[in-house]
């Protein structure tokens, strides 16, 4: 009776022609499909902390509204508007990885045909646009210089080194938007509607105590939004 451990014909085929020549096309894009997958996850758990450190300067924000302290709130609503086009970049990259993903789908359909892949202006889009985000600038590069390899994709392009940190419109909506985000946190008590209701004011140690509950909530949503 043959040993059930010694590989078929077409197992040991594949075995020798993977040594000789690498993953098949085939191998290729589930590989790519399977770093997509990760690369997703990491970015689903990015936004979950950021919503779980805004929920917590949500809740100091209230309470700085009750305190009248109008500078540290404002210093706060600064990050919470920080961190909320931070999470839109997340959301909208984590839909290209999917877009991908769908491209990558159709490749194996392709491949079954033809035997190759064919290249895509999508996936070369999508892939431009994701090497701009700081998280997954690095392992993007890698499946594009690799697609690129594979005929999936042309040479890339170096102006995908544009920054997505850098946003021109803040500095002119920025009081606007943290206005609103301050009237909408706190009930209206700050906020341009609640300019001008009476504050309590103040003293010296309560100053100082909010200003250190400040830089530790300051600190941690630099550090989400750093990447």
């Amino acid at each position: 009776m043959a040993c059930a451990l010694n590989p078929t014909p077409s197992s040991a085929m594949q075995s020798i022609n993977r040594f000789l020549y690498g993953p098949t096309p085939e191998e290729r894009v589930r590989t790519w499909q399977q770093k997509l997958r990760q690369e997703t996850r990491q970015l689903e758990r990015e936004i979950r902390q950021l919503d779980n450190a805004q929920a917590k300067a949500k809740q100091q924000l209230k309470q700085l509204a009750k305190k009248g302290d109008v500078k540290n709130a404002k210093l706060l609503a600064k990050e919470v508007v920080r961190s909320n086009k931070q999470k839109d970049r997340l959301y909208v990259s984590k839909a290209r990885l999917g877009s991908i993903n769908q491209q990558l789908q159709e490749q194996l359909a392709i491949i079954k045909i033809t035997g190759s892949v064919q290249k895509s202006t999508e996936i070369m889009k999508l892939s431009n646009q994701l090497i701009k985000l700081p998280q997954i600038s690095a392992i993007m590069r890698e499946m594009s210089m690799e697609m690129t390899k594979a005929g999936i994709m042309e040479e890339m392009l170096e102006d995908t080194l544009e920054s997505v940190d850098e946003d021109p419109e803040l500095e002119e909506e920025a009081e606007e938007e943290v206005d609103r985000v301050l009237f909408e946190i706190t009930d209206g008590k700050l906020g341009v509607a609640g300019a001008g209701k009476e504050l309590p004011t103040l003293n010296d140690e309560e100053e100082v105590a909010n200003d250190a509950d400040m830089a530790r909530m300051q600190a941690q949503l630099n550090s989400l939004l750093s990447g």
